[in-house]
């Protein structure tokens, strides 16, 4: 069985998501941006990152290479606890989480920031 990936937004949800894919369109320059998350005992785990262009606070990261028009690296962070995203519902889209089970938008309309952790972990 999967890790389980619990999201707080204004209710809470579990999802069966070992692995996940974040995205959202970067509300300066309209470009795409993705990242591919592991649900681990450690917490989160970034595993690559991916941006179609670069701008303000969008530059690729460090080995960053090119890929069917996207800039991709592999960051080399260490495992989140928990994994907070605004939503101000000032932007053109909130956050696109897919895995195995499909995708749903999370933070379309201004809320309270939304929580993402493993389930099971505990607040600090």
């Amino acid at each position: 069985m999967s890790a389980l990936l619990c999201i707080a937004a204004g209710k809470a949800l579990a999802i069966g998501a070992g692995l996940f894919t974040l995205s959202w369109t970067h509300s300066v320059e309209k470009t795409e941006w993705q990242e591919r998350w592991a649900v681990t005992p450690q917490g989160l785990v970034l595993r690559e990152a991916r941006v179609k262009g670069s701008g303000a606070g969008m530059e690729p990261g460090e080995n960053a290479h090119r890929e069917g028009g996207w800039w991709v690296w592999t960051p080399d962070l260490p495992p989140l606890r928990e994994l907070v995203l605004a939503a101000s519902g000032a932007t053109a889209s909130g956050w696109r989480l897919c895995d195995a089970a499909g995708c749903r938008e999370l933070g379309g309309r201004k809320q309270e920031p939304i929580v993402l952790r493993p389930c099971g972990s505990k607040k600090r």
